[in-house]
């Protein structure tokens, strides 16, 4: 569906973005993620053909960004960081205004307003000015305007930005039922929520590409914590000696160690060697398990 190749982003002599390349299947929900200026927003403008890359390409479901697109833009919702509206407008004024821009018929315009509002919970405000709105509700309008048109990709830089933790939940609710028919990407600081949304993360730092990851495998650190009943030195002397493990070390208090895996190991037949290395040694085996790592974990990990 996404394929961003060796994408490059120069202003003068500063490089904003270097040499970035991913794919993202259909029906994703991928979680782009960077401190301040690592580069997610220029990623993102870039791939909604909104600012040109010094090199590289982008194409989305075989269309060129750079040779496509408007085409590649009617499948593409676009939720930029600011949320640009436009104040003096009603919420319906703004949405049937960007149906036109979108080149939607007037006839089908009714209808997938009334969609996008119920969708995002708009209908008590819909008939309001939009600067007489707080943060969440502006917010839910450019979300509104970002599915107006059904599109096919999903790209939202900070959606959950100014929502109350209800409007947040609903807005998790939306996003997973989105994801049902459009590749979703969003952007956001809020490291719980790409945690509770998405399947996969990205992660930025000074412009490049830092980690590409399935959330499942981000979760296995390949370390193996094991508590036993024995003397340190025995515990090490041996867990040591196994093929698989390339380093062990005792962690916390006593019978508490940390088996750090060799490249290539596999967990479950690891985990077993030394449970029954262990059981021969008639060591009570009180835990055994693979150290589980937050996002909070490894983003730390790639920041430091």
């Amino acid at each position: 569906m996404i394929n961003v190749a060796h994408l490059t982003r120069k202003y003068g002599d500063f490089t904003a973005v270097s040499d970035v390349s991913f794919e993202i299947r259909p029906g994703e929900i991928v979680g782009l993620l960077g401190h301040n200026g690592a580069g997610k927003t220029t990623i993102m403008k870039m791939m909604t053909g909104y600012l040109e890359p010094t090199s590289g390409t982008v194409t989305i479901d075989g269309l060129s960004v750079a040779s496509d697109r408007r085409a590649v833009q009617q499948k593409i919702g676009y939720l930029p960081e600011n949320c640009p509206v436009y104040p003096e407008m009603t919420i319906l004024e703004y949405l049937d205004y960007c149906a036109a821009l979108h080149g939607i018929p007037e006839r089908e315009r009714p209808t997938l307003i009334r969609e996008a509002v119920e969708r995002t919970a708009l209908a008590e405000k819909a008939a309001e000015q939009i600067n007489t709105l707080s943060r969440g509700y502006r917010q839910r309008t450019g979300v509104a305007q970002a599915i107006l048109h059904r599109p096919d990709i999903l790209i939202l830089d900070e959606p959950t930005n100014g929502l109350d933790p209800t409007q947040i939940l609903h807005m998790r609710e939306l996003i997973n039922e989105l994801a049902k028919t459009a590749t979703v990407i969003i952007s956001t600081h809020i490291l719980q929520e790409v945690q509770a949304i998405c399947g996969r993360v990205i992660i930025i730092k000074n412009g490049k590409m830092a980690l590409d990851s399935q959330f499942d495998k981000l979760r296995q650190s390949g370390r193996l914590v094991v508590n036993a009943k024995t003397e340190a030195d025995k515990a090490l002397r041996l867990f040591n000696s196994l093929p698989q493990i390339a380093k062990a070390a005792q962690t916390g208090g006593e019978g508490q160690f940390e088996l750090e895996l060799k490249p290539g190991a596999d967990s479950r037949e690891t985990a077993a060697a030394v449970a029954k290395a262990v059981h021969e040694q008639n060591w009570p085996l009180y835990a055994l398990h693979f150290e589980t790592r937050t996002l909070e974990t490894v983003f730390a990990e790639i920041s430091g």
